[in-house]
């Protein structure tokens, strides 16, 4: 029996990502935003809008969220899980963020793309979804 999964497979196109241009990006430490800005500079993503996402902001949409101006949060530390979610960039340039964040030995995340019903959702429904997965995961 083949387990259905929540999330979509990415492959190496240069299809792109529903949604705008963006990362939203949770649980990083404010002296761990720079060390992330380097990874998207050494894998070409520089240029992306980002959103450090704060645990008071758990409540709000995606597509709210996403509303945010560019930077919104730097500096500011958050608790919640480790999170990367991604929208508006190819499937490749996700593979290669995936694969340049794993060799830098950044700390795991969890990471998403943005679909149309997950624009919908707030941050905290997603979060609780992507840690129910990396745990079905991992008990296979």
């Amino acid at each position: 029996m083949v387990e259905k999964t929540t999330f979509a497979k990415v492959t190496q196109s240069e299809k792109r990502i529903y949604g705008p241009r963006k990362l939203l990006l949770c649980g990083f430490v404010a002296t761990t935003q720079s060390k992330f800005d380097a990874v998207l500079k050494m894998t070409g993503l520089a240029d992306v809008p980002k959103v450090w996402v704060t645990a008071e902001q758990q409540q709000h949409t995606l597509a709210e969220l996403l509303e945010l101006q560019d930077g919104s949060g730097a500096g500011e530390s958050s608790t919640l899980p480790r999170a990367v979610i991604v929208s508006g960039i190819t499937e490749a340039q996700l593979i290669g963020l995936m694969s340049t964040s794993k060799k830098s030995g950044m700390t795991q995340a969890l990471w998403a793309c943005l679909t149309p019903v997950s624009e919908s959702w707030t941050l905290r429904q997603l979060l609780d979804e992507l840690v129910r997965e990396r745990e079905a995961m991992q008990k296979k």
